[in-house]
This record gives structure tokens, C-alpha cells and sequence, in this order.
């Protein structure tokens, strides 16, 4: 495969690169930590205010208790116009997974990706939900597997708080952003390869939507070469030195996780989803895929969405040209980021439906 064409830079990304603001050198982990929350979460309350979200949903924040006897924070939303749904009526539940490379992220800092979401499907699709954005832990202080853990936990308290969330246990999407999405294929290749223990008991996960996913570990990433037509042409080659997060980014990211290097490493599904081979993600619900195309991870989430579809996995495919990772916290100022909504919305409410598999196509914006 060869995935160079959605490079890019956009004509629209040319524009605003030269106005981005530069980092400041030689601050600490814990510095950059508290300085990216605080603006992820100022940009969240003013989309909140600005887009009159609050006014729109209904807002509650809940508890889930840790395999490990600690509390992780979760926040669920709901649409607040009765006209749309009955408030007492269980409704699907899209379990909302925030990227950050595992260190960042907040609770507030997802309220307004959450908060439109539950409003697009309500008002514009005719399909209420509620949505449960779950705060799992962050690097440095918790290494793998804790956010791994943390999400399976999360997973398993909304089937036994149903009544506590309003939520259908048979309906149940799981997807994320970034670390997120890593975070969310983990969960549901685990539950499609168990065959006993509590993951198997639980009603199959529904589908996923994954956007600008990771899924390979860096030390794990040969399998992933070895699909493409050359390594030169490897988005970890053409995209190494991108805007927002080159390479040395996300090999930061990764470094913080600890994983030690060992025989058998690659071979981690928990670790290492995208690493999966075709017998063991047959069998998996719908899955939407937006990836950037100027981004180091452009190509481990389009070989993943082709490893689903040619294996029997309703597969919907969505490349962003010419944008890099996390483009759209830009906004306005970049027109694709009225389509990223647009994938997620729709992706899971094609997740709710009984979706046929087709041939793998990427849909270009």
C-alpha cells in the first residue's frame, strides 16, 4: 500500500501554519501537562457557551471504581429535549475516549466534543443517545496497562449503572480521539477474542469509531512496514518532521508508557491492535475511520480500516487531506473540521445499525 497522495499540507493548512503559536522550550512534563489541559479546557467551555451547549443536555457526573480500588471521574450527557426522547427511556450509549497521547486530558476538556455530539444525533439525525466520557489515567504517574484497565472497568460499570446513565446495555458504541481510539479498539478486539471471563459475558460491543487512532506501539511497528509498497513511503518517514506532533511526539508519548521491549511484544493485541490479524478481528461490529493525512499515524489507522474490511468488518474509511494530528482543534479556520463532526456523528449512528460489509474505499475530504 501507499498512502503518500494525502500528504499534503492543504492549501488551508499553508494559511494558518505560518499564525500558530511557538512552544516554549525546556518546560517540564508536569508543565506541559497542566499548560495543554488548561487550554483544551478553556477551548471546551468557550465552544460550551459560544454553541449554547449547555442548555441542550443534561449533565451528570458519576464515579467508577477501579480493579486497582482507585476512582476514576466520568461524565455522562444526555439530550435535555423531551421532544426528542423520553427521559425515562434507555437510549444507545457511545462511550467517548479523549486523545492526548495518554497524558493529556480532562473531564471538561471533552464537554463540548460530547456535548455535540449528543446534540447532532438528537436534533439533526433523530437519534438520541448518551454519551459517557470517561477519564481514564495519564502517564507519567500510571504506566501501562492502567489506562488499558481503566477502560475495560469503565466499560463494565456502564453495564452494571444502566438505570444510573439511562442506557441500553444492547446498544453500546466505543470510540475515541487519538490515544483514545487506541484505547477503544483494544477494548473491543479483547472482547471479540475472549471466549470465557466477564468481557465475554457482556453484550457484544455494537461498533466503533476511531479518529486519528493509534495502534501500534513504536517498538512494534515492523508488521505495519512490511504492508506497505516501500518504507520510504511510510507516514512515519513522510510525515517525521509534521506540525503539531512529528514523530519525536509520539515516540515521547509512547516512551511514557514503559513498555519494556521482549520477545513477543509485537504480538501484544492489547498493546498492539493494529497487529491483528484477519481471523481475529472477523467477527467485529461497524467501525468508522477518520485519519489525517499528515500525520505520523496516517497509516496504522487506513491498514487497520483495510485489514476490517477485507475481512468482513462494515468498514467506512475517511482520510483528511493535507491536515495534521488533532486538526481540529483549529476550527473554522479549517474547513474539515465541519467534516471530522460530521464522520463521528455519523459513524455512530451507522454503528447502531445493521451495516453490510463492502470493499475497502477511503473517502478523501
Amino acid at each position: 500500500m501507499d498512502f503518500s497522495e494525502y500528504t499534503g499540507p492543504s492549501k488551508e493548512w499553508l494559511v494558518l501554519e505560518p499564525a500558530l503559536p511557538t512552544r516554549t522550550p525546556g518546560l517540564t512534563t508536569e508543565e506541559l501537562k497542566a499548560i495543554t489541559n488548561k487550554g483544551r479546557e478553556d477551548v471546551a467551555a468557550r465552544d460550551m457557551m459560544e454553541q449554547d451547549l449547555s442548555s441542550r443536555v443534561i449533565i451528570h457526573d458519576h464515579r467508577i471504581p477501579t480493579r486497582d480500588n482507585q476512582t476514576l471521574e466520568a461524565r455522562s450527557y444526555r439530550p435535555s429535549n423531551t421532544n426528542n426522547t423520553n427521559p425515562s427511556k434507555p437510549l444507545p450509549v457511545y462511550i467517548h475516549l479523549h486523545g492526548g497521547g495518554f497524558l493529556f486530558g480532562t473531564l471538561a476538556s471533552e464537554d463540548a466534543i460530547c456535548s455535540r455530539i449528543v446534540t447532532s444525533l438528537a436534533e439533526q439525525e433523530n437519534t438520541p443517545i448518551v454519551v459517557l466520557n470517561v477519564n481514564y489515567r495519564h502517564t507519567p504517574e500510571h504506566a501501562y496497562p492502567v489506562a488499558w484497565n481503566d477502560t475495560e472497568d469503565a466499560f463494565h460499570w456502564v453495564h452494571d449503572h444502566l438505570g444510573e446513565i439511562g442506557g441500553d446495555g444492547e446498544r453500546v458504541v466505543m470510540g475515541g480521539i487519538s490515544a483514545g481510539a487506541w484505547l477503544a479498539a483494544s477494548t473491543a478486539l479483547a472482547q471479540n477474542l475472549a471466549r470465557d471471563g466477564e468481557l465475554a459475558a457482556r453484550p457484544r460491543i455494537r461498533g466503533m469509531v476511531l479518529m486519528i487512532p493509534g495502534l501500534v506501539h513504536y517498538k512494534c511497528y515492523r508488521a505495519q512496514v512490511e504492508r506497505l509498497r516501500d518504507p520510504g513511503v511510510s507516514s512515519w518517514v513522510e510525515n517525521r518532521d509534521a506540525p503539531v506532533i512529528p514523530l519525536k511526539t509520539v515516540e515521547m508519548f509512547m516512551g511514557l508508557l514503559g513498555v519494556e521491549g521482549g520477545e513477543g511484544l509485537e504480538g501484544d493485541l492489547r498493546l498492539n491492535p493494529g497487529n491483528a490479524r484477519g481471523e481475529q478481528v472477523a467477527g467485529l461490529g461497524p467501525v468508522t475511520v477518520g485519519v489525517a493525512g499528515m500525520d505520523p499515524l496516517r497509516d496504522e489507522g487506513l491498514l487497520f480500516a483495510q485489514l476490517l474490511s477485507e475481512n468482513g468488518v462494515p468498514t467506512r474509511t475517511n482520510v483528511f487531506r493535507g491536515v495534521p494530528h488533532g486538526f481540529r482543534r483549529f476550527g473554522e479556520k479549517l474547513s474539515v473540521c465541519e467534516k471530522w463532526d460530521a464522520v463521528m456523528v455519523e459513524g455512530i449512528k451507522w454503528a447502531l445499525r445493521d451495516a453490510v460489509p463492502g470493499p475497502f474505499e477511503i473517502h478523501a475530504f
